[in-house]
């Protein structure tokens, strides 16, 4: 595909271009020789000053400032403030495009304001032909509000000059578990159903919803990290060996995976809320929104028939961590005649906040019987040298490379699976601040567990 020629963000003074966009071009132009032009779009009622103080600003609190990088930032810089239901808004902002013809536009933007944007866009010329759309989750509220953006998108640009951002998939733990699984030749043999007992995969955080609480409260655990950053986990975990060199192969793959999830009933999901969630400002009174859900999935493949896979996500848990546990079946007989525990045969994948692969076997101990224990040999690494995740994604975006964006297909197949239960289809039951969630998230793993209990980064390795 063409590289783009320009960049675009519109929603420059808002909190995600503060947090990871100025400091994910940085490093763009400290590690990638990015040189193109950088147009800010914003109603802020600022110039290109202040605007370039935003830029400095965001540097000194996230990431630090490069001299030379920031410096080339600087003077890439443009600005644009104006309404977005003014023409002339984007009449400005085309000038200020020049000859660009092969524009990035981030809609750093709430999905409200989509469709006007889009529309500004396409009529002021800034869609050329090799234009490209960047948009940031959530894609849609249900399966059709996720068709109806689709639709929305697809009257100006062409699928693949779409490109759904979900920071999740540019995190390079995340991205290991793919290269773990079919680089090694040990792990492809055994990697199903007569060998795979379940797998779990938990995203524990120690904290509550703080300052997100009027945004959380509309949207639930099971909406702003299992439909999209788990099922991405899961997809990895259990997709099929991708065929072919072309960018689409992995893409191809998730999507024939995620098609073969059933769609969840009421009775494969637990929710909960931790005490103290309804005193959260901006969370109503009564609110019934989880913050913490676990769910049962089950693959209708040859690969997978059988096999459980069980998801939980919540806040206020006992630590932060993000971790899939591969639980591999016992042997017909145990050859010693030991009581061995189910889970002393597992691989274990930390993806957050470092990463820890870790396989669980069992050693001999000293001494004349033939008994052991279970010990786990890993390998630990901290995140500190991976590139962010949003340099990833904005610079294979600016390439042209959709391997680690979503595809709508993919995201249709995410919601075909939630559909069912979205809603309060299930009561959200309390539990206690710094617990694994309520009791009845154990009744629904009930003979695949106990659920994994993960430590604390820092405790174990």
């Amino acid at each position: 595909m063409v590289p783009s020629d320009a960049f675009v963000f519109l929603g420059a003074t808002g909190d995600l271009a503060f947090k990871e966009i100025f400091p994910a071009l940085q490093r763009l132009i400290r590690d990638e020789g990015f040189g193109l032009p950088i147009i800010g779009v914003a109603k802020a009622g600022w110039g290109l000053d202040q605007f370039r103080a935003r830029a400095k600003d965001s540097l000194e609190h996230h990431g630090g400032i490069n001299p030379a990088a920031f410096e080339k930032l600087i003077s890439l810089l443009r600005y644009v403030d104006g309404d977005y239901n003014d023409s002339g808004t984007f009449a400005q902002l085309r000038k200020e495009l020049g000859p660009a013809q092969s524009p990035l536009h981030y809609l750093a933007i709430p999905p409200s304001l989509f469709e006007t944007v889009a529309e500004g866009l396409a009529r002021s010329g800034c869609l050329t032909t090799n234009a490209r759309i960047v948009v940031e989750k959530p894609f849609g509220r249900d399966l059709g509000s996720a068709r109806d953006l689709s639709r929305l998108l697809h009257q100006y640009l062409p699928e693949e000059n779409i490109f759904r951002i979900d920071h999740y998939l540019g995190k390079e733990p995340v991205q290991n578990i793919l290269y773990t699984r079919f680089a090694n030749p040990i792990f492809e043999p055994i990697w199903n159903r007569e060998y795979i007992r379940s797998i779990q995969i938990t995203m524990a955080e120690d904290f509550g919803v703080e300052d997100r609480g009027k945004f959380y409260d509309g949207v639930g655990a099971l909406l702003d990290v299992v439909q999209n950053h788990m099922f991405q986990l899961v997809a990895n975990l259990t997709i099929d060996p991708p065929t072919g060199q072309e960018y689409d192969a992995v893409r191809d793959r998730k999507g024939e995976l995620l098609r073969a999830i059933r769609p969840l009933t009421p009775d494969a999901i637990v929710r909960g809320q931790y005490e103290g969630y309804r005193s959260v400002p901006g969370v109503a009174p009564s609110s019934a929104t989880e913050t913490f859900v676990a769910v049962r999935l089950d693959i209708d493949s040859w690969r997978w028939a059988g096999v459980p896979i069980y998801i939980r996500a919540g806040k206020m848990l006992p630590v932060t961590s993000t971790e899939a546990f591969v639980e591999f079946k016992r042997p017909p007989r145990e050859t010693f005649g030991e009581l061995v525990p189910a889970t002393s045969a597992h691989l274990r994948i930390r993806v957050g906040p470092d990463l820890v692969i870790g396989l669980g076997i069992r050693l001999k101990t000293p001494g004349e019987r033939m008994a052991g224990r279970d010990v786990e040999l890993n390998l630990h690494r901290l995140a500190g040298n991976d590139m962010p995740p949003y340099e990833r994604l904005l610079g294979d975006a600016i390439k042209g490379n959709g391997e680690l964006f979503s595809r709508q297909d993919i995201v249709e197949a995410q919601w075909r699976i939630v559909q069912p239960i979205l809603g309060d289809v299930a009561p959200a039951y309390s539990y206690q601040p710094g617990t694994w969630g309520p009791e009845e998230a154990n009744q629904l793993i009930g003979s695949y567990g106990p659920w994994i209990e993960l430590e604390a980064p820092d405790e174990k390795e």
